[in-house]
């Protein structure tokens, strides 16, 4: 029960990543917020969880960041912790990717995710040991073909939060970022399904030769969000089962 009495937001949470930690963060005490697009599935995910509410919005709409950390204050009536996960991927080379697309991925992955904190800040500072924590990816730091948007809003996301790590240690507000590897989730699953030789070769670039599931990426929250990462801040947790050991 390392969360016992808490209270969290955790976007993105129909699956993947965002599902096994908003379960987690429920099993070891938690009042859990789970937030998804509509169309997602998210009650259904959570409907064998009492003490997980759920909420459907699109997060880059005007005033939807204020809605979600409002709808977590009324149910709850407190907030200690926020993990902005939902995100995106995109692929296009830089000379040809579309203002649309661009605009989308730091929308999702990067200005919604800021102003969620923005708006949980107060809150978070009045309960005495805030916890922000940020899905970035091992992108943050490294690159490939095509992937100007996303690595330009993981690095943002990694950028943000240290500032704010900075900002807000003098309120006992702890602020990190997760940077996952190769992992199976909503996103990524329908790609390695359709494709096994991919998921194969993903697989064995990992020290570990597998690849990550959502739960190594929610106990590694669940460090962060817990009174054991009380002295962690302003830090990018790789959680890539040793991928960019050889990069």
């Amino acid at each position: 029960m390392r969360l016992k009495d808490k209270a969290a937001i955790v976007t993105g949470a129909a699956s993947g990543i965002g599902r096994a930690t908003a379960q987690l963060f429920a099993k070891e005490g938690a009042r859990v917020l789970a937030v998804d697009l509509p169309g997602k599935g998210l009650a259904d995910a959570h409907k064998a969880h009492e003490a997980v509410a759920t909420l459907e919005a699109d997060i880059t709409t005007d005033g939807a960041p204020k809605t979600i950390v409002d709808t977590a204050v009324k149910h709850f009536g407190r907030l200690d912790i926020v993990m902005n996960n939902a995100g995106i991927g995109s692929n296009a080379l830089g000379e040809v990717m579309s203002r649309e697309q661009w605009d989308r991925t730091l929308a999702v992955n990067l200005t919604a995710p800021f102003f969620i904190c923005q708006n949980a800040i107060p809150h978070l500072r009045d309960c005495g040991a805030g916890r922000i924590i940020n899905v970035a990816s091992v992108m943050a730091e490294g690159t490939d073909y095509g992937l100007s948007a996303y690595c330009a809003s993981k690095a943002g996301v990694a950028g943000f939060t240290r500032t704010l790590a900075l900002e807000l240690g003098k309120f006992a507000i702890t602020a990190n970022y997760l940077m996952p590897g190769a992992i199976k989730t909503g996103m990524t699953s329908p790609l390695w399904e359709a494709r096994p030789e991919v998921a194969d070769i993903w697989a064995k670039k990992s020290a570990l030769r597998r690849l990550g599931q959502p739960e190594d990426l929610a106990k590694a929250a669940l460090f962060l969000a817990s009174a054991d990462g009380a002295f962690v801040t302003g830090h990018g947790l790789t959680v890539d089962g040793g991928l960019m050991l050889r990069v």
